[in-house]
């Protein structure tokens, strides 16, 4: 069977969190082209915060690759390679909205754009969340915290308002463990 064969990597960018790479690959045809592939080297966590009485935590927080605020579940990047994501989830959520729970599940992972990056996102499921502190955002945050009905946050995915890839998968899953389509 032919197929598709990297033949060729050239590292031409190299940033805090992400390279860039430009692939020489070989199509099934013989033909050579050049692909882009960005590098995304510590992977993340996202968490589905759900409250005593059942609403979902938010972010709003600016995004400079869309120029616009965006909602989103609260997620960030791992400290280190070797940090277990429960860790990141843990530490994301306390930071970015001062929420803690006892009781954590990890419901699905994803790749956020196969097509050139390998970002890998773990998506835990943290029930029960209470308050306990203020935020611990960094000194390049500002984020908002919000609180919705999963159902709410459904429709806003369906018009087109939500568009976060991580966000989507993590609400549509807890939906989906709800019992709800």
């Amino acid at each position: 069977m032919e197929h598709v064969e990297r033949v060729g990597r050239k590292k031409v960018y190299e940033g805090a969190v992400i390279d860039v790479y430009q692939d020489t690959m070989k199509l099934p045809d013989g033909r050579e082209e050049k692909w882009d592939f960005v590098d995304h080297r510590m992977g993340a966590a996202a968490v589905v915060a759900v409250t005593n009485d059942g609403k979902l935590i938010m972010v709003r927080q600016y995004r400079p690759a869309l120029d616009r605020y965006t909602l989103e579940l609260p997620a960030g990047k791992r400290d280190s390679l070797t940090e277990d994501t429960l860790v990141t989830a843990k530490r994301e959520l306390s930071e970015e909205t001062g929420y803690e729970s006892d009781d954590w599940k990890k419901i699905l992972s994803v790749r956020t754009t196969v097509a050139f990056c390998d970002e890998h996102i773990d998506i835990y499921l943290a029930a029960n969340c209470r308050k306990t502190s203020g935020q611990h955002l960094d000194p390049d945050e500002d984020i908002d915290i919000l609180e919705y009905d999963a159902d709410f946050l459904k429709k806003k995915i369906q018009a087109g308002e939500i568009e976060d890839a991580k966000t989507i998968a993590g609400i549509m899953s807890y939906l989906v463990l709800k019992g709800e389509n």
